[in-house]
């Protein structure tokens, strides 16, 4: 079954011919600012299975893992739709808010808890990392 994602401002489109591999919390201080607040969660896909329309820009960071990644957004309206590691190239992370059905998969971890705000809530009920996931 295909899963559809886009912005907000419909000017992006994309859609994913795989069921998802994971979805994980993430609080390190990019993802905040990333989310305006809140860590951001993602939803890893095989990249090859992502398929986009409309124009998205990339930004490059290094995420506190020390990864080389890029993100990315619409330029119209500013939503935060994607990521991708430059060591993954086979994985495509998709923002779960993004999706047309951001129910299909909740986190099943938080990582980069210590980096959490003290007000954040830190589900018990999911495996918790004070940085990145070790595996």
């Amino acid at each position: 079954m295909a899963h559809q994602a886009g912005c907000l401002c419909r000017q992006v489109r994309i859609v994913i011919d795989a069921e998802p591999m994971g979805a994980r919390q993430c609080w390190c201080r990019l993802c905040q600012y990333l989310s305006g607040g809140a860590g951001t969660v993602n939803i890893l896909f095989p990249s090859n299975a992502v398929h986009i329309s409309g124009e998205i820009r990339w930004h490059g960071s290094v995420a506190d893992s020390g990864n080389a990644m890029q993100r990315g957004f619409c330029p119209t309206c500013g939503t935060p739709l994607l990521s991708k590691a430059d060591i993954r190239p086979h994985l495509m992370i998709v923002r779960a808010g993004t999706l047309d059905d951001p129910s299909l998969i909740g986190p099943q971890m938080q990582i980069w808890t210590q980096e959490a705000p003290d007000w954040a809530h830190l589900d018990p009920s999911v495996p918790h990392h004070p940085a990145q996931n070790p595996q």
